[in-house]
């Protein structure tokens, strides 16, 4: 999962990315693309690696792409190589200033920046969709990518983002290599001064953020990097202190689970104890897939234990005793949190 960092130059970017990586990039303009990677927090996995003491634990990981922010006289205008970047992510992570920034002309104003990038965005996405759709028309295409095309086109002009647009009502297969920004999952992080850490999201903002289709999260990225370099204990005060209950990490990552859709399901074992993160309604074929493609293409079956069943019964002997051991097909919908051992022939 690679999520973009993506902003106007002044946001507190590059700190956020440096807090969430446990990284010390240097902050400032330009530059090329940041990449950096961390696990994802999840206490099941730290209570199944108890149990099984294996050799190996591996937690699910995300990735946090650092895109240089935009700068300079039209800094709320997009350049075509900011655009291409930003294409390349698979979300996108708006960072907006809310704090007093000396390097930056002018009062913070977030509102007014996520309206600028939200356009922006639109305007891209409205070239791409005119020009394929005067193409496709010319070409005669298959009437089924004219009518998803004309959907999409009428949601920009009405300065919808594409991401607004049900599932029901948008066969997106037929957008794949279109790179089209506004169908990007967003999570907007509003990036506040240390006093204001833990006030709650204007609720103008909020419901316009909520129009975009979009989630939104607040958090003060120079207090962040501070509490990221203390011991756990002092953590937990420094926290207190604030009146925080857990650092951004954990709540952003937790919120673009969520955006993302995603869940985890876990193999376990004396040799690995490991998180596979996959999209809601994955099948337990499709999870096997996750694993090495020689699982999915064999697939026989999935032996299922779900986590809270194995932890209320303690072993995999016990689960078996109590009849709560389940054996399902390639179309068995993985649950979040299901403990799979796939069995297979190639």
């Amino acid at each position: 999962m690679k999520i973009g960092l993506v902003g106007f130059a002044g946001s507190g970017k590059t700190t956020v990315f440096n807090t969430m990586t446990g990284l010390d990039v240097p902050v400032g303009y330009g530059g090329e693309v940041r990449l950096g990677t961390v696990r994802v927090p999840d206490e099941r996995i730290d209570r199944l690696s108890e149990i099984f003491r294996p050799r190996k634990t591996t937690y699910a990981e995300m990735s946090f792409c650092d895109v240089p922010g935009e700068h300079g006289a039209e800094k709320k205008g997009l350049s075509s190589r900011g655009l291409q970047q930003i294409r390349d992510q698979e979300a996108l992570c708006l960072v907006l200033r809310d704090f007093d920034n000396p390097a930056v002309e002018g009062d913070p104003d977030p509102e007014g920046d996520l309206e600028a990038f939200h356009h922006e965005c639109l305007f891209a996405d409205l070239e791409i969709v005119e020009r394929r759709l005067t193409r496709a028309r010319k070409e005669r295409a298959d009437a089924r990518e004219i009518a998803a095309f004309e959907r999409i086109e009428t949601a920009l002009q009405e300065g919808r983002p594409i991401r607004s647009i049900p599932e029901a009502e948008l066969d997106r297969s037929l957008l794949r290599g279109y790179g089209l920004l506004t169908d990007r999952p967003l999570l907007v992080a509003l990036n506040r001064a240390e006093e204001r850490a833990a006030e709650p999201m204007p609720g103008a903002l909020a419901a316009r953020i909520a129009e975009l289709g979009a989630a939104g999260l607040t958090l003060s990225a120079s207090v962040e990097a501070e509490i990221a370099a203390l011991d756990p204990e002092e953590q937990a005060e420094f926290l207190e202190d604030l009146g925080l209950t857990e650092p951004a990490l954990n709540r952003f990552i937790r919120t673009a689970y969520g955006l993302l859709d995603l869940i985890s399901f876990f193999t376990v074992g004396e040799d690995e104890v490991r998180a596979w993160p996959i999209r809601r309604g994955w099948t337990a074929r499709q999870a096997a897939g996750r694993i090495h493609s020689d699982l999915e293409r064999g697939f026989i079956r999935a032996e299922v234990m779900p986590y809270d069943v194995f932890m209320e019964y303690g072993s995999e002997a016990a689960v078996k005793e109590a009849g709560k051991f389940r054996v399902e097909g390639k179309d068995y919908v993985v649950a979040d949190g299901d403990i799979l051992n796939i069995r297979f022939n190639v």
